[in-house]
């Protein structure tokens, strides 16, 4: 059971988070794709909901986010946004709705806030995402930036270790999230960095960082939802902390429902009209 006594049950906005960090409360955020999990973790307390392009690993099987298109991202941004009532719904901009044209970003993200419902977008890079990004932004819609490891430029990178380790990566990091906060986005993802250069950016910037595999101190955690319940097990970053073992659960459940039927004992006389 949740030890989070917030009696706050008011909508949770951009300003609101920008608030939080304003009085050292950490921000909670964690991912969903579907109606039903994005209502469970709405009603547990979470701040933040991202529908992230994950989904392509998650609910699809493929070996990387690049698959996932922008009708698949705002189908699962309309059943999050279906389920939530209090929390804030960021949804991904996938690979290619954004990059190089500006004028197509701008399409995509406002194809994204009238379909989908979702309140704010996400999209990763730094300046050479600038454009695209003040673009959006010049319509209203508000922008998470991601920095650090952003897995659409996987094959760019060629690996998924940790980011910004050398001088002039860090460098460059530090400069972008102090670009993306000068133009107007409202809360940095910080993926896989070090914690002390996290905690650097973290205290510098008047916008909330949001950390995964980045460290304790950024003003904010994020995780994949079912990396942390335990329903996929071959992911074990070290960053990754399981709060549940679901994917044993289900499969004694599924194991228990196949003898009962198997059996007969399912349905029982009280289980039948």
């Amino acid at each position: 059971m949740s030890t989070n006594t917030t009696d706050d049950k008011r909508k949770v906005t951009t300003s609101r988070i920008t608030e939080m960090k304003a009085r050292g409360e950490k921000i909670a955020m964690l991912t969903a794709y579907d109606y039903t999990t994005a209502k469970l973790i709405d009603e547990a307390g979470i701040d933040m909901i991202l529908v992230g392009d994950s989904a392509s690993n998650v609910m699809a099987g493929n070996a990387t986010t690049l698959p996932i298109t922008l009708d698949h991202m705002i189908y699962h941004a309309q059943c999050v946004s279906n389920g939530v009532s209090r929390a804030l719904v960021v949804c991904d901009m996938p690979f290619g709705s954004y990059q190089g044209d500006s004028l197509e970003a701008l399409h995509s993200a406002i194809r994204i806030m009238k379909e989908s419902r979702a309140e704010a977008v996400k999209i990763e890079g730094g300046s050479e995402v600038r454009e695209s990004i003040e673009r959006i932004l010049s319509a209203g819609i508000p922008v998470m930036g991601h920095l650090g490891l952003t897995p659409q430029s996987i094959n760019k990178f060629g690996t998924y270790a940790v980011r910004a380790k050398g001088d002039a990566e860090a460098e460059k990091l530090i400069e972008d999230a102090r670009m993306l906060e000068s133009i107007g986005c409202f809360a940095i993802v910080l993926e896989k960095i070090p914690a002390a250069l996290a905690a650097l950016v973290s205290a510098e910037l008047h916008v909330p960082t949001i950390g995964i595999g980045a460290g304790s101190g950024c003003d904010g955690q994020v995780l994949v939802l079912h990396d942390m319940l335990g329903l996929n097990k071959g992911f074990s970053p070290k960053f990754l902390r399981r709060y549940a073992d679901l994917g044993s659960e289900v499969n004694s459940a599924v194991g228990r429902y196949i003898d009962d039927v198997k059996n007969g004992d399912f349905p029982n006389a009280s289980e039948q009209y």
